[in-house]
């Protein structure tokens, strides 16, 4: 049987005519796209590290600042008050629900130390 392949000749396409123009454009288009995407990643690396990167810094420095500044308000409000928070005014439309949450009666992320 592979004695009779070998032998039968190779089949042609006929309709398929080699045509060197356009390959020649798809190889220029296809290195187009790859220096194109170069460009582009190279881009947004840099976007990355010089603007990114430094703005997550600073908003993290921003946050910090404020965070402490509120916990030395606190700290001062416990030492207004013999150690204990004030009491939020009771609000008749605060903390309503209509059943409890899996987790408690506070919100999800409550805190108890920064938590009034």
């Amino acid at each position: 049987r592979s004695s009779l392949r070998a032998a039968r000749p190779m089949g042609r396409r006929g309709y398929l005519t080699p045509n060197p123009e356009a390959a020649e454009q798809f190889v220029a288009r296809q290195k187009a796209v790859e220096q194109h995407a170069a460009e582009t990643t190279d881009l947004w690396r840099k976007v990355s590290f010089y603007v990114c990167i430094p703005a997550m810094l600073v908003c993290g420095a921003y946050v910090y600042k404020k965070e402490t500044d509120h916990l030395a308000h606190l700290e001062h409000l416990r030492h207004e008050n013999d150690g204990v928070l004030p009491q939020p005014p009771e609000y008749e439309y605060l903390n309503m629900r209509r059943k409890p949450y899996p987790w408690g009666k506070n919100s999800l992320f409550f805190n108890p130390e920064a938590s009034i």
